[in-house]
């Protein structure tokens, strides 16, 4: 059975590029069972609500399909989805109760957390590949002599955002190629105008995820891929986790109900490649055809807490943070 998503926004969507979203329509009411009679015998008819944030980005569509499957209702709960312009916005709202869950990445959780913020990492959710081709990189205009890590030192390179998880992995992977990675002049541009500002001679090399990196890896005479930084600094970086707060990682029905139903979701959209670009449709302005191609990260509730420490690690390292958050009680068991 086929739902559409629920979608509502806050003020600071007046502005945003996702406006498209307000016209979905609204998912199945909350104590609606599922009439094909596929529940799971551990739910009851009575669903529990929760809204959850997400970023307007392709991987973000995974919920979306899960909630038009019907998966999480399968699972009790009745799931309606905030669209938020940054993951900054979105930690506090989960913090205070105004979200349930929110989906972002695990560094901007981690520094939340050690700055006492009542965030928990409730879930895996997407993440960069291991080996092989990523699904972000740095690239650089071809014949500009930026063939290491290390010539990236006295160069421009841009990022979606400057602390975060872009610029820890391009710093780190400089120090690892013998470079100094305080030498690199990191500068914020969003990805739509990354490649446009590469052009324009205003930056030396940008940090791009999909589609943008697909868009210069088809044009090899005019751009040239540097490397992979999360790859080379801790492989399988997970890109998005899913968070909570202290009350929710408290109340144990709604947090195993949406560990299992997220982890289904997620695995189900993982082997419905049609499905899951219909959702990124949906919740994205990018084509349905061009959602079929893009290099998606792996998807996965399962997480291993090493990768977090790891990544604490490298961001006290930086100074991206000043103490060390209690992982023991970030990282839910």
């Amino acid at each position: 059975m086929s739902r559409r998503t629920r979608f509502t926004g806050l003020a600071a969507l007046a502005t945003a590029g996702v406006l498209l979203l307000s016209a979905c329509t609204s998912g199945s009411p909350s104590g609606d069972p599922d009439p094909t009679g596929d529940t799971d015998p551990g739910t009851t008819d009575e669903l529990t609500s929760i809204n959850v944030g997400l970023l307007a980005i392709a991987p973000s569509a995974a919920v979306t399909y899960g909630i038009n499957e019907g998966i999480f209702e399968k699972h009790g709960l009745d799931v309606e989805v905030t669209i938020q312009e940054g993951g900054a916005a979105m930690l506090p709202a989960v913090s205070t109760g105004q979200l349930d869950f929110g989906v972002g990445n695990p560094l901007s959780v981690l520094v939340a957390s050690s700055q006492g913020v009542d965030v928990r990492v409730a879930t895996g959710y997407s993440f960069s590949l291991a080996e092989g081709d990523d699904i972000n990189a740095v690239v650089t205009r071809a014949g500009d002599g930026i063939d290491s890590w290390a010539d990236l030192e006295g160069k421009r390179v841009s990022v979606n955002a400057v602390n975060t998880q872009g610029d820890l992995t391009i710093k780190e992977s400089v120090a690892k190629d013998g470079g100094d990675p305080d030498a690199v002049n990191f500068i914020e541009i969003g990805f739509a105008d990354a490649l446009a500002q590469l052009d324009g001679n205003n930056v030396d090399a940008v940090w791009i995820p999909e589609p943008f990196m697909s868009a210069a890896i088809a044009d090899p005479e005019k751009y040239s891929v540097l490397g992979y930084p999360n790859q080379n600094t801790i492989p399988g970086l997970p890109t998005m986790v899913t968070f909570t707060s202290g009350a929710v990682a408290e109340d144990a029905d709604t947090l195993e109900k949406w560990r299992a139903a997220l982890g289904e979701t997620l695995d189900a959209a993982n082997d419905d490649r049609e499905g899951l670009a219909a959702a990124i449709a949906e919740l994205t302005p990018l084509p349905e055809a061009a959602a079929m191609d893009l290099r998606l990260e792996r998807l996965s509730a399962d997480l291993d807490p090493q990768v977090l420490i790891d990544l604490s690690d490298l961001a006290l390292k930086y100074d991206f943070m000043d103490a060390e958050p209690d992982l023991d009680t970030v990282i839910i068991p």
